[in-house]
Parts: structure tokens; C-alpha cells; sequence
């Protein structure tokens, strides 16, 4: 398949897969008597190809999510960083961290104080603050990193003062299961640390990333203001069928 013909897969597949998820998104804020325009999409294009970054931006789709600090990078250098809102969803390996920084416009693994730490220094040395989401394992999986639940408000209000870090609020990934008081509790344990936190200090900020295709109506009924979403978008990673 040409290059071209994939990058018309990709935007036919929008045509119809952009407003099924708005449609989702719309009937889920509503009946969480929300505004449709609190919750962002951010397109999930790991995985995928350059052409899958142009369909999304032809559609309309702006914030785009990588899990790997080297596709991104391959990334922003062939689109730019101008046009293009970058979410590092990803784990980050601390010997990775200056260059994340550098690429991403918003990090949402931070997953310890240490990594946290080391953003800081690279944003104290820049003059800059490094924008991150705290990440917590709200389902306590010893498979998913994060803050544990038990200790997250404390260790969250600690790192939210470090200079050269920017708090914008927090992340979780919910346990791929089809129990929704799961669900619920996953996200309702983000959302109650989240109001904790906000309650004490105003270096947290106001986003909460949780949700993704299978979960999204949930995340949204327990206050998410970023879904990440890939394969109800793009399909499975490796290109259109």
C-alpha cells in the first residue's frame, strides 16, 4: 500500500470513527450534566504512521498521545511542534526524562517522586517548568506503575512544590476489565485524590486523564477532562484494514 493511499484510509476512517467518539463523548457529558467541551480527545497515534497524524490533523484532532520517547521524537521532528499538542502517555525511563521534556507538551506518567525530581532539576536548568500529570495506581495492580493510592495526596503535595515542575493535575489507567463498579472505584479514587489535593494546595491543576475506548462513559460520569483514545480512532495499531 502507498503512503498515500494509507493516508486516505486514515482520513476515510475518521470520516465515520471521529463522530461515533463525539457522539459517545457528547451522550456521556450529558448525562454526567457536563459540558461536551470538558472533556479533550487526545489521539492516541502510537503505533501508527505519519499519515495517521496528518489524518488526525486534517480532522481536527490536535492533541496527539505517544508512548515511546523514540517514536515520539521521530515524530515531532517530522511534523513540528507548532501544530501539534504532544501527550507523553508512556512510561519514562529516567535517563530519558531531558528529552521527554524537550519533546512532549504534557507528560501524564509521572510515576514517582524520583522522576519528579529529576523533571524539576531540568526545569529549574531551563528556567521553565516541565508540565506533568501525576500518576497514581488507583487499582493498587502490581503490573501498573503510579503513586499508591494510600500515599498519593501526601507525596503529590510534596513534588507540586518543587520549583521548575508543573503540576496539571492527575492520571490513572483503570484494570482492563468489564466490572464497572471497577471501573467506578478506579476512577472515583482519582477523582477523590484529585479533590483532596486541590483542597490543600493550588499547585495541582484542574485535568484529570483517565479513560480510554473502553471505559470512556465511566471516566467522564467520575469527572475526566482527558480520555485517551486510539483504537476506537485508528484501529488496531499497524495501520487500517
Amino acid at each position: 500500500m502507498t503512503a498515500s493511499a494509507t493516508a486516505e484510509t486514515y482520513a476515510a476512517r475518521l470520516e465515520h470513527t471521529l463522530p461515533a467518539l463525539r457522539e459517545r463523548v457528547d451522550r456521556a457529558a450529558q448525562a454526567a450534566g457536563r459540558a461536551t467541551a470538558s472533556v479533550r480527545v487526545v489521539a492516541v497515534t502510537k503505533g501508527h504512521p505519519l499519515d495517521a497524524i496528518d489524518a488526525a490533523l486534517e480532522a481536527g484532532l490536535s492533541d496527539l498521545g505517544e508512548n515511546r520517547v523514540e517514536e515520539l521524537e521521530e515524530k515531532v521532528l517530522a511534523r513540528g511542534r507548532e501544530a501539534v499538542a504532544w501527550h507523553m502517555i508512556g512510561h519514562v525511563q529516567g535517563r530519558k526524562a531531558k528529552r521527554t521534556a524537550e519533546l512532549a507538551h504534557l507528560i501524564h506518567s509521572l510515576d514517582s517522586e524520583r522522576l519528579a525530581d529529576r523533571f524539576a532539576r531540568i526545569g529549574a536548568e531551563d528556567s521553565t517548568q516541565v508540565r506533568v500529570l501525576a500518576q497514581v495506581n488507583t487499582s493498587a495492580e502490581s503490573s501498573k506503575g503510579g503513586f499508591d493510592r494510600g500515599s498519593a495526596v501526601e507525596s503529590i503535595h510534596r513534588i507540586a512544590e518543587l520549583p521548575g515542575l508543573k503540576v496539571e493535575g492527575l492520571m490513572t489507567m483503570a484494570p482492563l476489565v468489564d466490572d464497572e463498579a471497577m471501573l467506578h472505584a478506579a476512577f472515583g479514587h482519582l477523582r477523590e485524590i484529585h479533590e483532596s489535593l486541590r483542597s490543600h494546595t493550588k499547585r495541582v491543576g484542574p485535568e484529570l486523564s483517565m479513560g480510554m475506548t473502553n471505559d470512556l462513559e465511566i471516566a467522564i460520569q467520575e469527572g475526566s477532562t482527558m480520555i485517551r483514545i486510539g483504537t476506537a480512532l485508528f484501529g488496531e495499531r499497524g495501520g487500517p484494514a
